[in-house]
């Protein structure tokens, strides 16, 4: 973080200072008139740097302005690993509850739309806290763009194959398919940060993709189920728009996992290409979060305009009047919520390890799936059930072997 300059805010030298320099004063009483000031003006000088060094020592590691009292205790507090975990986690809930509103729209499909208001929202946010001095990041550098643009590029790949997905399948089926990223980014630990895969970690990821299969074979079977022959010619008749209705789910599902096959590729991605990047940037939490936003909106305005339809037609489908308010709050809203899950984010890869952030993530199924059930009437099956628990238990099991191989790591 930038603190402020200790030479902008010394003293100017005063009257007697420039007479002395040019001899103008030369009698002895003078002369110790003008010792007298230039003492003082040392006094003045130390003490303003004594105050400047306290002021830069009571910027915390968020990058908040703090007394340097109480600078000290939210260090050690922010360095504990349970905080950016459990704030990671209410992000994470947050974000996928208000996207998964803002997506589940019949005919809503300016995905990059709505990923532009985030970030503008996400940036204007954060210019305005730094203009508070509640926060404090690195001014924008153009050396520094460059080399973060491609991360922010596999940002916004990120998020928009993530909104397609989530556009398609339910927020159960979504969070549980995304243990899929933390098998990526464990062994492209291995390949880039000489990371090791022990015994108990592999049956972990079986229990991963165990529970992954389990979603995805109660979301087919269901759709499939609709569509089964009928007994009678009379059935036949009753049960064509229903299985109408199954093709179409059928369909829909079938987008669905391709999207987030696509998106667990670019998360684990994403997330290993950033800690190296972090590295040799060393960015902060907010320089990341700020760079992330900023150069991800010429990219999205630019798709935008390109690829989705900007026809007013187009428009009043995606915006119906009677909603259009509420919808347009609820962007705006999440592109302010978007400021704490990116600074969460960087936060907890910061604090723990690419892969432990991933398995937050995968931790965090079980609330994120209730607020599904909750606000979305997501269906309660055996089969959703039985894949939120073997993935929660993938979890657990995964959380020890990564604690063990940490124990050993020490000794």
């Amino acid at each position: 973080m930038l603190s402020s300059s200790s030479s902008s805010a010394r003293y100017p030298p005063d009257k007697h200072d420039s007479d002395a320099s040019t001899g103008l004063m030369n009698d002895h009483k003078s002369e110790q008139g003008h010792d007298m000031r230039d003492g003082q003006g040392r006094e003045k000088d130390e003490y303003r740097l004594m105050v400047d060094d306290q002021e830069s020592a009571a910027k915390n590691s968020f990058g908040i302005a703090t007394n340097a009292g109480s600078g000290q205790l939210i260090d050690q507090v922010a360095s504990h690993p349970a905080l950016p975990v459990a704030c990671y986690c209410v992000a994470s809930i947050l974000m996928t509850v208000v996207n998964k509103f803002v997506l589940s729209g019949s005919q809503f499909n300016m995905n990059f739309l709505l990923l532009t208001i985030q970030s503008v929202v996400c940036v204007s946010c954060v210019i305005i806290a730094k203009n508070f001095r509640l926060l404090t990041f690195r001014d924008f550098d153009v050396n520094d763009a460059r080399k973060w643009f491609p991360i922010s590029f596999l940002l916004v790949s990120v998020i928009y194959t993530g909104s397609k997905a989530l556009q398609y399948l339910s927020i159960p089926i979504y969070t549980i398919w995304k243990n899929i990223t933390i098998i990526l980014i464990a062994y492209g630990e291995v390949l880039w940060f000489g990371g090791k895969v022990t015994g108990l970690t592999l049956i972990s990821f079986g229990l991963m993709v165990c529970s992954s299969l389990l979603a995805a074979s109660s979301d087919i079977s269901s759709a499939l189920g609709n569509m089964s022959t009928p007994a009678s010619e009379a059935q036949a008749l009753l049960s064509n728009s229903a299985s109408e209705a199954a093709a179409a789910k059928l369909s829909q599902l079938n987008a669905g996992y391709l999207w987030m096959m696509v998106n667990c590729l670019c998360s684990a991605g994403y997330v290993l290409a950033m800690r190296k990047r972090i590295k040799i940037t060393n960015f902060k939490d907010w320089d990341t979060m700020f760079y992330n936003n900023l150069l991800s909106i010429p990219v999205l305005v630019i798709a935008s305009i390109v690829v989705e339809d900007w026809s007013s037609a187009s428009l009043k489908r995606n915006f119906p009047e009677e909603g259009r308010s509420f919808l347009l709050f609820a962007m705006c809203f999440s592109g302010a919520a978007a400021v704490f899950i990116s600074y969460t984010t960087a936060w907890c890869v910061r604090t723990t390890s690419s892969t432990t952030y991933s398995m937050v993530g995968a931790l965090n199924k079980l609330p994120v799936a209730a607020s599904g059930m909750i606000f979305f009437s997501d269906p309660v099956t055996l089969g959703s059930v039985s894949a939120i628990t073997v993935g929660f238990v993938a979890g657990l099991v995964y959380a020890v072997a990564k604690n063990n191989q940490s124990k050993q790591s020490g000794k």
